[in-house]
Order: C-alpha cells, then sequence, then structure tokens
C-alpha cells in the first residue's frame, strides 16, 4: 500500500533532515566542500550500513518470525530440506529459515551476509501455495541473497542519500545567493536552511524514485533465479497464485521491498512490477 511506501520515504527524509541540522550546528555547507562530501558520506552511508546490520533483527521483530531451529512438523521439515537445497544449488550458506503470522501469501529474505541470511515465509503462504508454488517463492528468495540484493541495496541508498545532501546544499548556495545578492564567504541566512530544507524533499522523492527502479529490476532477477532453482512452470505457477491473492503485502515498510509480493502504489514508487509483467518476462524467457 502507499502508507508503506510513505513510511519508507519518511525514513530516508528523517535521515537527511537529521544530517542537514548536525551539519548546519557544525557549520558545515557548501562552502565547505571536502568538509561536505564527508559528512554526507558518513550521513548517507551510516544509516543505511547500521540498517543493514540489524536487518535480520528488525525483520524477526518486527514481523514475529519464529526461525525453525527443531522441525515439529512435516511442513517445517520441508521448508529447512528445500532451503538446505536451493542454497546449496546457489552456491551460499544456509539461511535461518521462519515462519511468521499474516493471513496474505508472502515471504521476505534479509540479511547483511549471503551466508547469514533469513528466509522467512507467512502461515498464508503455507496454507494457500502447493508445494510446487511453495518451492518457487523460496527459490526466489534464495535468489535474492545470492545476488546480494540486500547489500546493493542499502549501498544504492548510501550514495543516493550522500548525493541529496551534497546537492541540496550545492544548489542551495546558489539560489539564497542569487535571492539575497550575498557574495560567497558572507554568513548564510535563516533563508538558506528553508531552500536545503525543501530541496533535500524534492531530491529525496527522486532519489526515492531511483531506489524503487532498481528493485523493480531484481525482482525480475529473482524471478528468473527463482525458475533456475525451483523450475519456469512453477515460478510463473506461484505468481498467478499471488495474482488471485491480489499481490498484497502487510510487511512491515523496513522489509516490503524483500518480499515476493508489493504494493500498489504509483508505479515510480512501486518496490515491485506488476505481477503480469514478471509473469510475461518468464514466459517469454528462453534461458529455462
Amino acid at each position: 500500500m502507499f502508507t508503506r511506501i510513505a513510511l519508507f520515504l519518511a525514513t530516508n527524509l528523517a535521515v537527511l533532515v537529521l544530517a542537514g541540522i548536525v551539519m548546519s550546528v557544525l557549520g558545515v555547507d557548501s562552502r565547505s566542500m571536502s568538509g561536505l562530501l564527508v559528512m554526507a558520506a558518513c550521513f548517507g552511508f551510516g544509516g543505511s550500513i547500521i540498517s543493514l546490520l540489524l536487518s535480520k533483527w528488525m525483520a524477526k521483530r518486527s514481523t514475529g518470525a519464529v526461525v525453525i531451529t527443531e522441525p515439529r512438523n512435516a511442513t517445517e521439515r520441508w521448508l529447512l530440506d528445500t532451503v538446505a537445497r536451493q542454497a546449496k544449488a546457489a552456491g551460499i550458506g544456509m539461511p535461518e529459515v521462519a515462519v511468521y503470522e499474516g493471513p496474505e501469501i508472502n515471504a521476505f529474505a534479509t540479511g547483511a551476509n549471503r551466508n547469514n541470511a533469513l528466509v522467512a515465509v507467512s502461515t498464508g503462504l503455507l496454507h494457500n501455495m502447493t508445494e510446487d508454488e511453495a518451492e518457487a517463492v523460496l527459490g526466489h528468495e534464495i535468489a535474492h541473497v545470492a545476488n546480494g540484493d540486500m547489500i546493493t541495496m542499502a549501498l544504492l541508498q548510501g550514495v543516493l542519500n550522500t548525493f541529496v545532501i551534497v546537492l541540496a546544499r550545492v544548489v542551495g548556495g546558489f539560489i539564497d545567493s542569487a535571492l539575497s545578492g550575498s557574495r560567497e564567504g558572507e554568513g548564510r541566512g535563516f533563508a538558506y536552511y528553508i531552500i536545503v530544507f525543501v530541496l533535500e524533499m524534492v531530491f529525496g522523492l527522486f532519489a526515492s524514485m531511483i531506489a524503487m527502479w532498481f528493485s523493480r529490476h531484481r525482482e525480475f532477477r529473482a524471478d528468473a533465479g527463482g525458475a533456475s532453482l525451483a523450475g519456469r512452470q512453477k515460478m510463473i505457477a506461484a505468481l498467478e497464485r499471488l495474482q488471485l491473492n491480489h499481490g498484497q503485502s502487510t510487511l512491515p515498510s523496513q522489509i516490503a521491498a524483500f518480499g515476493i509480493a508489493g504494493s500498489t502504489a504509483k508505479k515510480l514508487l512501486m518496490s515491485h512490477p506488476p505481477l503480469e509483467e514478471r509473469i510475461a518476462a518468464l514466459r517469454n524467457s528462453t534461458a529455462m
């Protein structure tokens, strides 16, 4: 839903606002380019890296996912065996496997290390998918891990945040000078910080569009990976099952982008491509 995308944007914008406040207090602006770049990189990458390192803990806490240590039934045994087989085929370490309560058909993968990841499935998936369909979904998530998507997304967001911080201050400095008639070296007025704040909101929105574009692109790659691990027809059947379930996701915003089902927000801010496009891409593929 749009609410989850709004929360995602709000989180990143909050980082930018905090960066702006600290940098203003420290007197770092567009006239001290070296200091600006250093501080922007610290804030731009800091939040993303910390979130990545805490991703497994945050995912378990926010969804209530319970890691399977000793299978209690045939379903949990099948989950562990399937993930173990696919992880070996993908050349990654065995992820933790968990189940979380949720009526929707969904699953997600997260973790800072491809050899120490977490793959979790909803109870809705276990109750409403066949084993073949569930196998394809697990393959999709294993492909995310093998492709290093969690790390890549964190680094991309760090780069985007850095550019937003720098561009907002550089452009803000030019605008403030043009409007006030001040020269380089003169003190910044209150208007400068208002301009920078507005520019951070605008540039932050465009940065989020870029991040979501990449997120949609990696979904196609994960679908292809799932088809390779489980079979193309199984992957298509799994996506068609999601279509019947409207592809809705109730995952918390911080991990929604790593679920197999995404939101139905405006296309530029969608973390997942439309399911019909994903199915068409698999049907048109000749690689599997």
